[in-house]
């Protein structure tokens, strides 16, 4: 059941701290961790007017952050209008099952469709069940593998 006493806010320079605490335990679910210099140059990404680059929302309670999300546009052969890709979503362990992640995922689609790209595709991993819940009541599983270079 969604929360209306939920905010969702672009990422903002005053939101460094709640916005590294959030994203570190993302980065800390799928067991990574990353270099004081990577988190900087995130940020600075998100803050970025460039329409080439990510975007980030997180979600409030007052002044307690619950959640994250960034997706970023890029340019797709198939589809002259570009495609979102959805790299993070993430809400802390105490607003699960509270619709956080939906609505910081439909507002991804909404960005998509104002920017008239309205394919959105993102990953996770076959184990994560709790996130697969939501995102097979919202989305469509592919049969596509992903790879990496080894």
């Amino acid at each position: 059941m969604a929360d209306d006493r939920i905010a969702l806010r672009p990422v903002a320079r005053a939101d460094r701290q709640a916005w590294g605490a959030l994203w570190q335990a993302y980065l800390a679910f799928y067991e990574t961790t990353l270099p004081d210099a990577t988190y900087e140059t995130a940020f600075e990404r998100l803050l970025s007017e460039d329409p080439a680059t990510f975007r980030g929302l997180i979600a409030w309670q007052d002044e307690t952050a619950l959640g994250l999300v960034h997706w970023v546009r890029h340019p797709h052969l198939w589809r002259p209008e570009g495609v979102i890709y959805l790299q993070d979503l993430y809400t802390v362990p105490e607003a699960r099952g509270r619709g956080v992640a939906r609505r910081l995922m439909e507002a991804v689609y909404a960005a998509a469709d104002d920017l008239g790209c309205p394919r959105v595709y993102w990953l996770t991993q076959e184990g994560n069940a709790t996130a697969r819940r939501l995102y097979d009541r919202i989305g469509r599983r592919t049969d596509f593998l992903r790879y990496e270079r080894a």
